[in-house]
């Protein structure tokens, strides 16, 4: 299989429908909570349980899949994780019960956990240590367009049928992505690894050219995470109701949704520097975030929204495509696994720090740590030949 065959549209795109399934999925899920969480006597503390209960499992599965996916390929891995995916939603079906809704979660974000970092590793393979920002600013993109479609639609299919329909629904498109995944996507044959010894996996997780982009990818996702479940909180104690609420989510999709390819492709042209890009983009969120807590209401929900969303469109394309384009294609998986590890972390974790210090004393002040933490993320710098480089133009 030639690069230029392995770059044509109908075998990236069920790539990218891949990276659609898990946004859509977890996020649907996550607003349809925030939106629905008085109706199903949520306290602020079980809906960050819940919210966070879709990244426990991939917090211990990612970098295993991934290191899976450098062993045996990375297709089978994304087939079997998307089929994986429509069974474990099952437990959905009884979606008024707390319960079935934290297992539904879990097991959905064990699915995850084997095609999202299979998934990233093949667009990496792809972009061939050329174009990273462009190919990553496309799939990041795509999983915006989840994040887009999940609330939005999953407060209709809320309101047409209850949480049943909205997980029945899931489990169908996952089985069509992967159906097109076994269609369309070639298969890439593992590449020869050299054998790495304890210290040597040390050595590499702690370089800082994997340490920077993972934490930067690690505050933009707990601040995502967090906004797509608070958000429509907020909104409904602002007088919105549940359309609305989910709405502001959507702002906050849609502007990650366009920022993403542009971003990546003003890095293949040298036009921002990863460094500078991935600064800029935490230093937004963290306006964002600290915005709704000093000043929420129906009018900052919104610009709160689409500052977070520009943050996070600028930092996730560059986090990805530093990695990328820095990591020996025969571990890539293994990368992407652990790189996505450090995302879930702050997937989960940005969610329960809102919601435990909320419990303790109010939201106001959980957003405003989670600001905090995530300006003094941006701080931690690159030193990288390509950085150079791209100052220099």
């Amino acid at each position: 299989m030639s690069a230029v065959q392995l770059r044509t549209r109908t075998s990236s795109a069920p790539l990218y429908a891949a990276g659609f399934v898990t946004a859509f999925g977890a996020h649907s899920i996550a607003a349809s909570l925030g939106a629905q969480s008085e109706n199903i006597g949520l306290s602020l503390m079980s809906l960050g349980l819940l919210l966070a209960a879709y990244d426990v499992s991939e917090v211990f599965l990612k970098p295993v899949f991934g290191a899976l996916s450098d062993r045996i390929g990375t297709k089978p891995v994304i087939i079997g994780g998307l089929l994986a995916f429509a069974v474990l939603s099952i437990p959905g079906l009884w979606g008024s019960e707390p319960l079935m809704l934290g297992l539904a979660r879990l097991g959905q974000g064990a699915a995850a956990s084997a095609f999202s970092p299979a998934a990233s590793a093949m667009v990496a393979r792809m972009a061939g240590g050329k174009n990273a920002g462009t190919y990553f600013g496309r799939y990041g993109s795509w999983k915006s367009l989840g994040y887009v479609m999940g609330p939005l639609l999953g407060a209709g299919l809320i309101l047409a049928g209850g949480f049943p329909l909205l997980f029945a629904v899931l489990s169908a498109l996952a089985v069509a992505a992967a159906i097109w995944v076994f269609v369309r996507v070639p298969q890439l044959e593992p590449l020869p690894r050299q054998r790495y010894t304890v210290l040597d996996l040390a050595r590499q997780v702690t370089e800082r050219r994997f340490v920077v982009p993972t934490l930067v990818l690690a505050a933009s996702t707990a601040a995502m995470g967090s906004a797509i479940g608070f958000l429509p909180a907020l909104a409904s104690q602002h007088g919105l109701g549940p359309v609305a609420g989910t709405a502001t989510v959507s702002v906050l999709a849609i502007t990650s949704l366009l920022v993403q390819p542009q971003i990546g492709k003003m890095r293949d042209q040298r036009r921002i520097s990863d460094t500078h890009g991935m600064t800029a983009g935490l230093l937004l969120i963290a306006s964002g975030i600290t915005l709704l807590a000093l000043a929420p209401g129906p009018v900052t929900l919104f610009i709160s929204a689409a500052a977070i969303g520009a943050g996070v469109g600028a930092a996730t394309p560059l986090g990805f495509a530093h990695l990328a384009e820095t990591t020996p294609p025969e571990r890539m998986g293994r990368t992407m696994g652990s790189a996505e590890l450090g995302r879930e972390l702050g997937d989960a974790g940005g969610p329960l720090l809102v919601g435990g210090i909320s419990t303790i004393a109010s939201l106001p002040f959980g957003l405003g740590a989670l600001g905090l933490l995530i300006a003094a993320a941006s701080v931690p710098r690159l030193t990288s030949t390509r950085d150079a480089e791209t100052n220099k133009h």
